[in-house]
């Protein structure tokens, strides 16, 4: 079994991260799911929530990912988000305001949006 796996994680607009890694996890349409080096091959549907991406030199990466797919074979796991986003990118005071703002509204997807930023940024 490899050490260490590598990562891309990549929005529509964009490739967000990439690297090798020890551990991802990340939401999926089953529930939370973690990768390792020499994991069985998958795919799934990735729901809104942080993901974790443990690099193999210590370091943790937090990302806020909003729907898209996860690969994973040969030891190359693919995110494809439809919107993904590095905690240290997100504004947490606007990601505040757009929290209350889809309170107020009572916009459930906006409100489940702002809550993933804000747990990316907090790591939670």
């Amino acid at each position: 079994m490899a050490a260490e796996l590598h990562v891309e994680l990549v929005a529509a607009d964009r490739n967000v991260w990439s690297g090798e890694a020890t551990l991802v996890v990340a939401r999926t349409a089953s529930g939370d799911i973690g990768v390792m080096p020499g994991h069985q091959p998958l795919l799934g549907v990735l729901e809104s929530g942080p993901v974790t991406i443990r690099t193999t030199d210590g370091n943790t990466v937090v990302a806020a990912v909003h729907g898209g797919f996860i690969s994973f074979a040969d030891n190359k796991l693919s995110l494809l988000a439809e919107i993904a986003e590095l905690a240290d990118e997100i504004d947490v005071e606007r990601a505040e305001r757009a929290l209350e703002r889809a309170k107020a509204e009572t916009d459930s997807v906006s409100e489940r949006r702002a809550d993933v930023r804000l747990r990316a940024v907090s790591g939670r």
